[in-house]
């Protein structure tokens, strides 16, 4: 009688410490940090040996997103995301002035957009030990493991974006957020939509500058702003 009570009381012990391994196991499973609710990042793109620099604005509590984008001894080029949808993909003098204004169903990305993705284990990327996640086929995501900060990350068409620097609170000042006036100008957008249009369809969209912010827009729209 004592040994079948023994045993059973080992089944049990046996059961309680599976059960704890396995809780233990999940909780220790990392997850991404939430983007700051503002933030400056200056990012490194290379697609296919198209190389760019990005200047990414971040400012969730005003509904807006900004990437300016320098491609390598070319043009510079202006990505401006608001929350409504509304986009507006623009250049300044001393280049053309050209602007294309796209409307979209989701807003910016919010904060949490990397909730739910799977988790890949670490990896040393850039010098840095990093944990690392994919999010539904679309993006690896690479983030430091002892400062938390964003390292690389790479989209499913093989883009990569290294960053550079991440400054956490950093904000833009609001009159450098207007797009031009002529984005507003019905007949000359009319004038220019065939050249825009062009530009953003061609091979050469990728070295237009835009191929960033519109790869964003293609993230399932949980991951963006309601």
């Amino acid at each position: 009688m004592a040994s079948a009570t023994e045993a059973i009381n080992a089944l049990f012990l046996i059961l309680f410490l599976q059960h704890l391994l396995f809780t233990t196991a999940n909780d220790s499973i990392p997850v991404p940090a939430d983007w700051p609710q503002q933030f400056h990042s200056v990012l490194f793109i290379n697609r296919s040996g198209n190389l760019r620099k990005t200047d990414l604005w971040y400012d969730w509590p005003n509904g807006r997103n900004f990437n300016i984008v320098q491609n390598q001894l070319g043009v510079l080029t202006y990505d401006l995301e608001w929350d409504n949808g509304t986009s507006f993909y623009y250049t300044l003098q001393p280049f053309d002035k050209t602007c294309k204004i796209m409307h979209f169903d989701v807003g910016i990305l919010r904060p949490s957009w990397l909730d739910g993705a799977n988790y890949l284990g670490q990896e040393s990327v850039d010098n840095f030990l990093c944990n690392v996640w994919e999010k539904v086929d679309f993006i690896t995501y690479y983030e430091d493991v002892l400062t938390r900060r964003p390292v690389k990350w790479i989209f499913f068409d093989g883009m990569v974006s290294h960053v550079m620097t991440f400054e956490v609170g950093a904000v833009l000042e609001d009159e450098h957020w207007q797009a031009p006036v002529y984005c507003f100008d019905e007949m000359k957008n009319e004038t220019s939509e065939k050249t825009n249009a062009f530009v953003l369809e061609s091979e050469d969209a990728a070295s237009a500058g835009f191929s960033h912010g519109m790869l964003m827009r293609e993230m399932p729209h949980s991951a963006y702003a309601k």
